[in-house]
């Protein structure tokens, strides 16, 4: 973590309800926090200037196969579609 970010404040379910006119303007003057619910992080409020958050890469994406890889063949039926609903709804 570098020394030019602000510190983080930790912020309860609770006193984001009870404070919210607080927080939002602690918010709009750069401020950020970590939502908690009971005690649990569940979230951050930052401003909308604040850079997005970085997620590691832990390899890059590659593309193979798809579906058509999966060589699926289709199985064909002596009844039509209609028949075997029909079928299905007369066990009802």
């Amino acid at each position: 973590m570098s020394t030019t970010e602000p510190q983080v404040e930790s912020l309860s379910q609770r006193e984001l309800r009870n404070e919210s006119g607080r927080v939002l303007r602690a918010v709009s003057e750069g401020h950020s926090f970590v939502l908690t619910n009971s005690g649990v992080p569940v979230g951050r409020i930052v401003p909308l200037d604040a850079p997005a958050a970085t997620l590691p890469v832990a390899r890059p994406a590659r593309r193979e196969g798809g579906w058509r890889a999966l060589a699926i063949e289709r199985k064909t039926s002596e009844h039509s579609l209609a028949e075997i609903l029909d079928d299905l709804r007369g066990d009802r």
